[in-house]
């Protein structure tokens, strides 16, 4: 049986941002596209647009000398514009670690992805790590 298209989507993001592709992340988002990070950090917040996103990405590469990695794990989709992308998260940054899983809820408009609601498994350990 053949990948769900949102499926597909979801999998090229995931591929493209491993491999430091903006370009790439930038075609497959709706131009108000926006991303939700939670927790009380300097890099949470709602980024809005795909010059605020990428930029966010940036950030996070940065913070963690490019340490960070993102493996995905599973996708599940509702065939109505939702994809549940599940992975393993880990990075260094000053002298601290994480290695834990998390998620982001997509929207998917057509062929372009709207909005991106990340959790993740414990927002207290998040919000130290990123502090």
């Amino acid at each position: 049986m053949a990948e769900h298209p949102h499926a597909a989507l979801v999998r090229k993001g995931y591929d493209a941002f491993s491999r430091g592709d903006m370009d790439t992340l930038r075609g497959l988002m709706a131009a108000d596209c926006t991303q939700h990070v939670p927790g009380s950090h300097p890099l949470s917040g709602d980024f809005k647009g795909q010059d605020a996103i990428i930029d966010m990405y940036r950030r996070l590469a940065e913070e963690t000398a490019g340490s960070m990695r993102v493996v995905l794990m599973n996708i599940l989709v509702d065939g109505r514009g939702h994809a549940v992308a599940v992975h393993r998260f880990t990075a260094e940054r000053q002298g601290r670690r994480i290695d834990e899983p998390g998620a982001i809820v997509f929207r998917i408009v057509g062929d372009k992805v709207t909005d991106l609601d990340e959790c993740v498994e414990d927002i207290d350990r998040a919000n130290e790590f990123w502090a």
